[in-house]
């Protein structure tokens, strides 16, 4: 199955024109700042939104083309939503509301005691919404939306609401959901961190259009996109786990042409990972410093090749980007002073130098 957008709404402003295809399966994630178009598209696949102008199919049917008068109506469109306030209903409790979802659904396999596990709703099942905390409703509303059996799941930031501690208790429910369900997924998101763990495939906008899109790993890693030049800006590798490394209390992984060593993991051997590495913790040196590693406390010493350099003229910095061979790629932030002093230039060997502490696995949780 697979997503088809291409829209064009005007709003007081500013003009939204956006178009792009959404893979078959996984999660694909709207990025960019509020007013960049996020909702409006999903709105508009939604069917809650006519466009000025569109055309949207979903696995070849066509829900919505203005040049031939067709627009499918919400309820006719099986498109689960999920919103930024949960909206359950305060008259029933977490079963009714979840089996609200399968009063008018067709015939699915997401069964209700699937949902109950996935989410791990067991023990709320006989509470009221207002009983249950803002992590506890959203997963009830995702939950409802699921039993419906939509064939596309829409989410309009359904984390925003919450504060970290709220957030970090649904993350794991997320990726477990991706994980199991496969089901076609368009997040609405402005954080970095679900960006990192939730996409498969990201759209970037910026004033309503589209900047780039492509895989998580391959857009976060790229010096001349906004997301580099967060402070929070970081390279997203996905990595095959190899197994413990013997007598170092860490794992052993690789990451296109490079083996890492990162903190312990849950992932089974050939399982893959997601590892988020800030660009404030690579350190570049000449490669003629790999005879020091022993004298460091650093674990990860890895040949790369400077594939880009770009200004973050904001920060006085320069972006690196290092190319480890096999599509993975990190990012670097240095000073002008650090480019100059190595003499740094695209197409140079370095070794990229990264502590274990500081790799992050985004799949575990």
């Amino acid at each position: 199955m697979s997503l088809s957008v291409t829209l064009r709404q005007d709003w007081p402003g500013i003009r939204i024109a956006i178009g792009f295809e959404a893979p078959s399966h996984g999660i694909t994630a709207l990025f960019g700042r509020s007013g960049s178009g996020k909702t409006t598209v999903l709105n508009a696949v939604a069917g809650l939104l006519r466009p000025n102008s569109c055309r949207i199919a979903l696995d070849g049917v066509v829900l919505a083309d203005s040049a031939h008068g067709i627009f499918v109506r919400p309820e006719h469109r099986r498109i689960g939503v999920v919103f930024q306030d949960s909206r359950l209903f305060p008259h029933l409790n977490v079963a009714g509301n979840l089996r609200y979802g399968l009063r008018r659904a067709p015939a699915g396999t997401i069964g209700f005691d699937d949902v109950v596990e996935l989410l791990g709703l067991a023990t709320l099942l006989k509470r009221r919404p207002h009983t249950l905390s803002g992590g506890e409703r959203q997963r009830v509303a995702i939950g409802r939306a699921l039993l419906a059996q939509p064939r596309l799941l829409l989410m309009d930031e359904p984390l925003a609401s919450l504060d970290q501690e709220r957030r970090a208790e649904i993350l794991p429910y997320l990726t477990r959901l991706n994980h199991s369900l496969r089901l076609p997924t368009l997040y609405v998101t402005h954080a970095l961190e679900e960006l990192g763990r939730l996409a498969d495939h990201v759209v970037l906008l910026r004033e309503g259009h589209v900047v780039a899109e492509g895989g998580i790993d391959a857009l976060a890693a790229r010096a001349d996109l906004p997301l580099a030049l967060r402070e929070d800006a970081a390279a997203v590798v996905i990595a095959e786990v190899i197994g413990p490394a013997p007598g170092r209390f860490l794992t052993r992984a690789r990451a296109g042409g490079a083996e890492l060593l990162i903190r312990p993991v849950s992932t089974p051997p050939g399982g893959l990972v997601r590892l988020r590495i800030p660009a404030r913790e690579v350190i570049l040196a000449r490669p003629e410093a790999a005879g020091l590693a022993a004298l460091t406390s650093v674990q990860n010493l890895l040949a790369g090749t400077v594939r880009a350099l770009v200004e973050d003229v904001g920060r006085q910095a320069v972006l690196a980007e290092i190319d480890l061979g096999a599509g993975a790629v990190l990012l670097a932030r240095l000073t002008r002073d650090a480019v100059a002093r190595l003499g740094l230039a695209s197409g140079s060997a370095v070794l990229a130098m990264v502590k274990s502490v500081a790799i992050e696995p985004l799949d575990e949780g």
